[in-house]
C-alpha cells in the first residue's frame, strides 16, 4: 500500500481542499501569504500556524513532484541496463 505521503491523488486533494479552502473572497493561504509579505505585523501564533496548516499540502506536493523528476533523471535508461 503506498504511503498517503507519497499517493498523488490524495495530495492534491488536499491541496484543493485543506490547501485552498476556503475559497470565497479569496483562499485563505493566500491572504496569509499576502499578510506575510506585507510585513506580517499583528500576526499571532496561530495565524503562523494556519500557514503550516494550510501549506503543507502545497510542500508536499513539491516533494512529490521532485522526488519523480529526480528519479526521471538519475535512473538508467533501458538501453544503459543492457550493457
Amino acid at each position: 500500500m503506498k504511503s498517503l505521503y507519497n499517493n498523488w491523488r490524495i495530495i492534491i486533494l488536499a491541496c484543493l481542499t485543506l490547501g485552498m479552502a476556503p475559497f470565497f473572497p479569496e483562499p485563505h493561504l493566500w491572504g496569509k501569504l499576502k499578510w506575510v509579505a506585507g510585513g506580517a505585523s499583528g500576526m499571532a501564533p496561530k495565524d503562523w500556524f494556519d500557514i503550516v496548516l494550510h501549506g503543507l499540502p502545497f510542500v508536499l506536493l513539491i516533494r512529490i513532484a521532485s522526488i519523480k523528476i529526480c528519479l526521471l533523471y538519475t535512473s538508467p535508461s533501458p538501453r544503459d541496463r543492457q550493457k
